[in-house]
């Protein structure tokens, strides 16, 4: 069984509460707050440049050129991307570099971001991969099963079309067919870890959402 398969089928609730979750279903109906939207792109885009920071280091460890080179484009598509956002979204929502620099990283984000740093540093490359996986594949079938109906709202209708691309599905089919090969080539109990680090990534990806609604914030430090 390739591990893509075993590993969607572990996380398949977990993947099925992320597509039933309120912060899409109101992106869905266009009800959901600019606020929370805003909250959330300011979130992601601390969490993108983590993501990106992953990719380069796991290419500098990889010892297979091929590989170096695919998660080497990851991080230039992602760094592009960035780029992308700032010109549509965060222009469209008046944020400004100054709100960027000041906004928190809320613990969600955080603690998403330092999980996919120890996959990396437990289990390299074959460890990286596969906590970076969910995040390309949760979105792109979220994208789909949101593109039938699409939203009322043209930003989140923006944001529905982003992840049906065309470029978007090939990005993400390109790391399906690496994490099967890693995984291929992986000791028992590397790819036991590879399957537990995807399950966390996925139930990262579903508190994701809530920390977008709750406008997550650190707790007050009482002294």
């Amino acid at each position: 069984m390739l591990f893509t398969v075993q590993a969607h089928k572990a996380t398949e609730a977990i993947w099925q509460a992320s597509k039933d979750h309120p912060f899409i279903k109101q992106l869905q109906a266009g009800t959901l707050p600019i606020e929370t939207f805003r909250f959330y792109l300011l979130q992601d885009r601390y969490y993108l440049e983590q993501f990106a920071n992953i990719h380069e280091q796991a290419a500098h460890q990889a010892r297979v050129p091929e590989v170096a080179q695919l998660l080497s484009k990851g991080a230039e598509g992602l760094r592009e991307g960035e780029i992308a956002t700032r010109k549509t979204y965060f222009s469209q929502l008046g944020i400004t570099a100054k709100e960027v620099e000041q906004t928190p990283v809320a613990p969600t984000a955080y603690n998403y971001t330092s999980h996919m740093y120890r996959a990396l540093l437990l289990d390299g490359v074959s460890g990286a991969v596969a906590c970076l996986l969910p995040c390309y594949w949760l979105y792109a079938e979220v994208g789909q099963t949101l593109k039938s109906t699409g939203s009322p709202n043209p930003l989140y209708q923006q944001w529905i079309d982003d992840y049906t691309s065309e470029d978007y599905t090939s990005s993400m089919t390109s790391q399906l067919q690496l994490v099967n090969r890693l995984a291929d080539q992986a000791d028992q109990l590397t790819y036991q870890h590879m399957l537990q680090a995807f399950k966390i990534s996925s139930l990262y990806e579903l508190d994701f959402w809530q920390m977008a609604l709750d406008h997550e914030q650190w707790p007050l430090v009482q002294s």
